[in-house]
């Protein structure tokens, strides 16, 4: 039987979901933090601790809240955007890769909980986002978006250099955090349970 979400689950799943806002709208306090038309926030970084410290099911649920939330209105997005019109964006082929790379490594990590694990994972997920988003990019920008002069594919990765270089030391923070905080939170419960039944 699969274990059905608690409260705290939930509770939790918010929590991740405002991240994901606040993570999106660094650029509002920063606005030279746009480059090349793509905004460098931090919500990779937190979707990729999403998957890691929520695990497969809550991490992809939690971020598919966070998108249709986005969608239907509430301005969550880069630059505080939202609404339908979304998904004609070049950029928000990334948006869509969240709840995908939430899954995918938390359901990994989920088998084997060690240090390389998460860290390797982390770099995965963040693969899976720039693979995604520079491939949702490219299409939006040959098909329905009108491309500037002399786009390429190339240009594509060209303009998302500087912000991988950035996601990945961030991806590789994600993964020692989320290792550190597991292992934590494995130590104090086996703490616990060592008093209880000593206590017995």
């Amino acid at each position: 039987m699969k274990k059905q979400l608690t409260a705290l689950d939930l509770s939790i799943g918010a929590i991740f979901v405002a991240l994901m806002a606040i993570g999106a709208n660094i650029t509002s306090i920063a606005p030279f933090m746009v480059i090349g038309g793509v905004p460098i926030t931090l919500q990779t970084f937190f979707a990729i601790l999403a998957g890691l410290i929520l695990g497969s099911r809550l991490g992809m649920f939690t971020m598919l809240v966070y998108m249709l939330l986005g969608l239907v209105g509430a301005p969550i997005f880069a630059q505080f955007g939202g609404g339908p019109s979304s998904i004609l964006m070049p950029t928000f082929g990334f948006i869509v890769s969240y709840p995908i790379l939430a899954f995918i490594i938390g359901r990994i990590s989920e088998r084997k909980r060690t240090l390389p694990t998460y860290i390797t994972m982390a770099l995965l997920g963040l693969v899976l986002n720039f693979l995604i988003g520079a491939n949702w990019m490219y299409l939006a920008y040959q098909v329905w978006f009108e491309a500037p002069s002399g786009f390429t594919y190339a240009l594509v990765w060209y303009w998302l250099a500087l912000p991988l270089v950035k996601d990945i030391v961030l991806a590789v923070i994600a993964g020692v955090f989320a290792y550190r905080l597991e292992k934590n939170f494995l130590s104090k419960r086996a703490f616990r349970t060592q008093r209880q039944v000593g206590s017995m």
